[in-house]
């Protein structure tokens, strides 16, 4: 047999990639919605009743279906918290959301609560006692990534299909446009030339309406023109294909139409394909939990790597075991754009910032109610908040890594 030959690998030009957001009312985004509002009301309420936030712990999963709405996990917090208080949490969030249908509605649908203690075996393992210091609360691997296709360092597939459906969503809460319903979902495709993007040849749409009786086409009059404004001047040519709910009518919506689950959207939360995912959820976690702040982190470090001119593009992985402080391991890929050698960065990132679970809790100001906000159009490429909110989105880290990488 011939000798194999070694195939060069070089980074491709010219290329189209997809990706999809779902919105607020979309069933799992509506199960996101309402485990984030749980954690959020434990830290709420921690610091209403004076109970140390770095004691709150939450996991809490939530399924819905016509009507029904199950809320289940484990948590350590307020005693003041009870089955009532979280049910009615859930009905605001729903109604929040939108849904005042005959199928799910917030007032209407039934909620089982079957949250309970958190185990003890897994408390052992997290908190910190004696010489030990707070470990992680599962082992893993988070991903973080950030690159110069927006302003806002993110994909650019990913980052406007959340823009598209925030626009349809603001029409909808506004009242500008009371027909349509909450759920819905965009997928955009986007044409890559020189390796930058420079319009979108597919757009995908499809929007939940509340009058029966609307067409395709009616739908399309309502969502083109609110689409071509979420996108970049120039993106929408002649040769952009529109899919406009292509199955020709989408009036059943919701958890009505399609049963939810918490956790089933960690594409759509963090880079829409374009960049690795360890696998766990984000939303109905507390932050001891590593898969959610340590995928932050992760985030925050690639965001700032590239923010600081060392790189055009920045993956980072992080690796966790539970009851252990430190990752075990850090690993950065600048994708043949860097200005500094990876070896050097992976020294360094674990220099500036502290990685242990406490230490990305306190510089990231995670121990807040500040979740909820996150459980739809991503948990990256958003302003961060004065409240803490979206604190890993901050770039206030670029000029120590540029100062101490080069």
């Amino acid at each position: 047999m011939p000798p194999e030959r070694e195939i060069e690998s070089v980074q491709r030009e010219n290329y189209l990639f997809t990706s999809e957001s779902v919105s607020e009312g979309h069933p799992d985004k509506v199960c996101d919605r309402i485990s984030d509002e749980v954690v959020d009301l434990f830290y709420r309420e921690a610091s209403e009743t004076g109970l140390d936030p770095w004691q709150v712990r939450v996991a809490c999963e939530t399924l819905t279906t016509t009507n029904r709405v199950v809320i289940a996990g484990e948590y350590r917090g307020p005693d003041s918290i009870d089955e009532k208080r979280i049910t009615e949490t859930a009905r605001q969030a729903i109604k929040d959301i939108g849904y005042e249908q005959s199928g799910f509605h917030w007032r209407e649908a039934e909620v089982e609560v079957l949250l309970h203690g958190q185990s003890a075996d897994i408390a052992q393992g997290v908190d910190a006692a004696g010489n030990k210091d707070e470990g992680a609360g599962d082992q893993g691997i988070m991903f973080g990534y950030a690159c110069r296709e927006t302003p806002e360092l993110m994909p650019a597939p990913i980052y406007y299909s959340h823009r598209i459906l925030e626009a349809l969503a603001n029409a909808r809460h506004s009242g500008d446009e009371p027909r349509l319903g909450p759920d819905s979902k965009s997928q955009i495709t986007v044409q890559y030339s020189g390796g930058k993007p420079v319009h979108v040849r597919e757009v995908v749409v499809s929007q939940q309406h509340l009058d029966e009786s609307m067409t395709s086409d009616d739908v399309r009059a309502i969502v083109e023109p609110l689409c071509r404004d979420a996108l970049p001047d120039g993106w929408v040519t002649s040769e952009t294909i529109w899919h406009v709910n292509p199955t020709g009518k989408f009036y059943i919506g919701g958890p009505d139409g399609d049963c939810g689950l918490t956790g089933r959207k960690i594409i759509v939360d963090t880079y829409g394909g374009a960049a690795p995912h360890g696998g766990g959820a984000f939303s109905g976690k507390d932050p001891t939990k590593v898969d959610r702040s340590a995928a932050y982190a992760s985030r925050y470090l690639a965001k700032n790597v590239v923010a600081a001119g060392l790189a055009e593009q920045c993956t980072i992985q992080l690796s966790y075991a539970i009851g252990v402080a430190r990752p075990l391991s850090i690993y950065i890929d600048l994708h043949g754009t860097g200005e500094v050698s990876e070896e050097k960065l992976e020294r360094v990132v674990g220099e500036v910032m502290d990685l242990t679970p406490r230490g990305i809790r306190e510089h990231l100001s995670l121990n807040r109610p500040i979740y909820a906000r996150t459980a739809a159009y991503g948990h990256f490429g958003r302003p961060a908040e004065e409240d803490g909110g979206f604190s890993w989105e901050r770039t206030d880290l670029a000029d120590t890594l540029k100062s101490v990488a080069t």
